[in-house]
This record gives structure tokens, C-alpha cells and sequence, in this order.
């Protein structure tokens, strides 16, 4: 069943479940930047998720029109500079920084047996494109809209996976490229590299019928694919192979494949076939 608490709305941030979607609206008007609250209230959100045994899908969008997230307030980048200098801190790889609040939310993200897509419905830079890519899938607003990872800018670097990302998603050469010029893309460009899977007129729509798929596909398989692509990169060959086997033969004692592999040999379906809504 769902949790009594279906309807949620911060001051930054506001998530509706039924039927098995979340959908989770980010705004901070009139700039749309990333801050602490929305930091927070993300995480709480997660929390909120977690303990939502109904749970399939979770579509993240803007909240405003035109507006994903513009990218993190610069000012709180700035603040929190001049106090590592004022105290004379010096960083080396050798000494790992803890994670913050949103690297907590991405790597949530990631580990959760849950399908997240970021339904990119306007502006997105920054540590809210960084957001993003920690989603699992992407679509895209299409107009007139700044998105990617420009931080050299300010003589930064994508500090909430967005390195890390990038090269996973596009590759080394084209991460680079992308990092060392700044570059801001347009949806359609997003597209045309593969960060995007859909760019439309009404994405809100688009990842709506995707997540209403999604739906009617058993939850374990779902939960297993992603955590085998999620971590084709982190696993050796070997070990990605072993957990592919392992978690397809547990997808095949899962009840909820019995009636569709039936169908299938019965002759009713084909394997092409988008099977109905299932019933839980």
C-alpha cells in the first residue's frame, strides 16, 4: 500500500505519488538556482520514496516554466570558497572530501531499485544538470533552452558527478571536448550526443507515457537491468557477466514473469508485445 503521506510540498520542492509514479516538481523562482533547501528537501523526498513500497517510477522535473534547474547559487559556491581560504585548507586526492547533501541524493539515485527520469523541461546547468545525469533516463523540452556543464567558466569543474558521468555516458574524448570548452548545449544537441533520449513539444507527456511503460513491466527485471548497467562500468567483464546470469535467473522465479511467459507459449502475445497493466 502507499505511504499515508502521498502528497508532499517544501519550499522548494513538491512530489505527488499515484499509481505507482512519483512526480517531483524543483523550483526556486525567480532564478531557479540549487540551494541548501533544495538540497535537503530533495534528500527528504528519497527518504520518502524509500519507504514507498508501491513505488515504480519517479519523473523529476522543473517546476517553473522553461526551468529545470539553472545551476547552483553561485553566491553559496562563492561563501564557502572564501571560508577554505580564510582558513587555509589545501585539498589533495590522497585526502577524499566527504559527500554532501547532493552528492547523497545522486548516489541514492543510483543504488535505488527505483526507475528515475529527468524530464529536462527548460534551463539545466550546473549542478542541475548534474542532477540529471545521475537520473537514469533523460528527456528533453525542446526550444531554446542552456544545458550541460559549463563551470570552467568560473574556474570550476562539475563537482557533484558530472566528470564522472559525462565520460561514462558519451566517452572520454567527447566528455573532454565537452568539460574543456564549456560547452552549453541545446536540447536538440543533447539529442544528437546521446545525453537525451527523447527531445519533444511536451515532455512532461512524453516521460508520463514512459513511466506509465515502465508500469507495466515487472519490478524486478526493471530493478535488475539497472543495476547491471549501472555498474557495466564499475564491475569487471567477468563480474558484470556473473551478475547478469545470477539476476536473470532470478528474474525467471519472479511470479510476476510466470503469466507473460505463459502467454507467449500459449500463442496470445509475442515477446514484441507491451504486456498490460500488471495488477498488484
Amino acid at each position: 500500500m502507499d505511504t499515508p503521506r502521498k502528497d508532499w510540498k517544501g519550499s522548494r520542492l513538491s512530489m505527488t505519488r499515484e499509481d505507482g509514479v512519483a512526480v517531483i516538481h524543483l523550483f526556486n523562482p525567480p532564478h531557479g538556482f540549487m540551494d541548501e533547501a533544495m538540497e535537503s528537501e530533495l534528500l527528504e523526498a528519497l527518504d520518502q520514496l524509500d519507504a514507498w513500497n508501491d513505488g515504480r517510477v519517479v519523473v523529476i522535473t522543473g517546476g517553473e516554466p522553461d526551468m529545470f534547474v539553472r545551476h547552483y547559487d553561485v553566491s553559496i559556491l562563492q561563501r564557502r570558497s572564501q571560508a577554505m581560504i580564510e582558513r587555509g585548507k589545501t585539498f589533495s586526492i590522497e585526502r577524499p572530501v566527504p559527500k554532501s547533501v547532493i552528492h547523497q541524493c545522486i548516489e541514492r539515485i543510483d543504488n535505488s531499485p527505483l526507475i528515475f527520469i529527468a524530464a529536462l523541461n527548460g534551463t539545466a546547468m550546473g549542478g542541475g544538470f548534474e542532477l540529471a545525469l545521475g537520473c537514469d533516463i533523460r528527456l528533453a523540452q525542446d526550444g531554446v533552452y542552456q544545458l550541460g556543464l559549463p563551470e570552467l567558466n568560473l574556474g570550476l569543474l562539475p563537482g557533484a558527478g558530472g566528470t564522472q558521468a559525462m565520460a561514462s555516458l558519451i566517452g572520454a574524448g567527447p566528455a573532454l571536448f565537452s568539460l574543456l570548452t564549456a560547452k552549453v548545449f541545446t536540447p536538440q544537441e543533447l539529442l544528437a550526443v546521446g545525453l537525451v533520449s527523447i527531445c519533444s513539444d511536451d515532455v512532461m507527456a512524453d516521460a508520463m507515457k514512459l513511466a506509465r511503460q515502465i508500469q507495466t513491466v515487472p519490478s524486478r527485471a526493471c530493478a535488475n537491468i539497472k543495476k547491471l548497467v549501472r555498474n557495466a562500468t564499475r564491475w569487471s567483464h567477468e563480474q558484470g557477466l556473473a551478475a547478469e546470469r545470477t539476476l536473470f535467473c532470478d528474474c525467471m522465479v519472479d511470479p510476476e514473469a510466470q503469466p507473460l511467459m505463459e502467454a507467449v507459449v500459449s500463442g496470445n502475445r509475442t515477446i514484441a508485445d507491451q504486456p498490460v497493466l500488471l495488477k498488484r
